[in-house]
């Protein structure tokens, strides 16, 4: 079976799923498998699996439940019973019964008796920073998806694009409230990103970093403690800097401006760009990396951590979360190492290291040279 080549006019082979797909499409390979001891297993974990996307929604809307009626921050205090909790949280005894059913399937929490407690991965929940705030932000998005068709045609006006106004340009972020509020969510999360950030990449060497983007200082504040005789400069937009010399100390500048408008800070010997390549749109990307090309010296370094597509080996939490969140916000995309390298080759660094991770749900990190 041949179809015409887009914009060629030539035919060519449609390709079919491969063998195993070709069976999974069989009724009677799914009737075989379920009579086989070694292929019921493999049928059984495939099914699972699948379910698990299936009804992954509510899922999350029971956790966001959870948070907000504070039944997790209930249990690190004290263990209590159904009736309890519900009295707490305003929720009939009935529906609580089913919601705590429901923490205990995802291993939140656990029933002894007639009282609840919070599991290993509950208490990890209510100490992993960012989480909390990460959960208590996603009725934006899931309004955004509740007409996934719409959503993914481009129809739709997405309620993150104004709950992130910051990646249109200085201008959306003139409002301190709203530079507030997603400075926030982002120092909430910055510290597992400073961790493995430094865990990946050498800092040691580094006499003058600038951050680029760096929100309220939370990565610089990390890196100081790590290599404290490092002279440390902020740059971000002036309403998300505000007050943030006052707590970040001394050896560090803040230096308010935009990195789409303003001259980037120069007599580093080092620039990192934490979480902020994924916000923007390829164009705006290539002209922030020529201008931190042209503000590093010779033997220069650009480093840049952030959650990374899992290009030709996709993974679900950059793949499916990261990518379909930047969709969201209107600007911007989740990009492979191979697309960054490429990205960075084209503004002149000329020596990439090979992209390294160790929770990429966290952060993957590149650490780039000039020449």
């Amino acid at each position: 079976m041949t179809e015409t080549g887009l914009g060629q006019g030539l035919p060519r082979q449609r390709a079919g799923p491969g063998w195993a797909a070709r069976l999974a499409l069989q009724p009677w390979f799914h009737r075989l498998c379920a009579r086989v001891p070694g292929l019921r297993g493999v049928a059984n974990a495939e099914g699972e699996a699948l379910f698990e996307v299936v009804s992954g929604f509510v899922r999350s809307q029971a956790l966001l439940a959870l948070v907000e009626l504070r039944v997790l921050h209930r249990l690190a205090d004290a263990h209590e019973t159904t009736a309890r909790l519900a009295q707490l949280a305003g929720v009939p005894g009935d529906r609580m019964a089913v919601l705590l059913q429901a923490g205990a399937a995802l291993k939140l929490l656990h029933r002894k008796g007639d009282r609840w407690r919070l599991t290993t991965r509950g208490a990890a929940f209510q100490t992993v920073p960012g989480l909390e705030a990460m959960v208590l932000h996603h009725p934006v998005l899931y309004r955004d998806l509740a007409d996934p068709t719409a959503f993914f045609r481009g129809e739709t006006e997405t309620g993150l694009a104004g709950f992130w106004p910051y990646v249109f340009g200085a201008g959306g972020a003139a409002d301190p409230a709203l530079a507030a509020r997603y400075s926030q969510l982002m120092a909430d999360s910055q510290a597992l990103v400073a961790e493995d950030t430094l865990r990946l990449i050498d800092f040691r060497g580094i006499r003058h970093l600038i951050d680029i983007g760096g929100g309220t200082g939370a990565f610089l504040a990390a890196v100081g403690k790590a290599h404290p005789g490092m002279a440390r400069t902020l740059f971000d937009l002036p309403a998300v800097v505000a007050g943030a010399e006052a707590r970040l100390g001394a050896g560090v500048t803040v230096h308010p401006g935009s990195f789409r408008d303003d001259p980037l800070p120069t007599g580093c010997d080092a620039v990192s760009l934490i979480r902020v390549l994924y916000d923007h749109s390829d164009a705006t990307v290539a002209a922030l990396l020529a201008k931190v090309r042209a503000a590093l010296p010779s033997g220069g370094r650009l480093i840049i951590s952030e959650p990374m597509s899992g290009g030709a080996r996709p993974d679900p939490a950059t793949d499916v979360y990261f990518a379909v969140y930047t969709l969201a916000m209107g600007t911007g995309r989740t990009r492979s190492p191979a697309e960054i390298t490429a990205l960075l080759r084209a503004a002149g660094f000329v020596q990439v290291s090979k992209a390294r991770s160790l929770r990429p749900y966290v952060t993957s990190a590149l650490d780039a040279r000039v020449a």
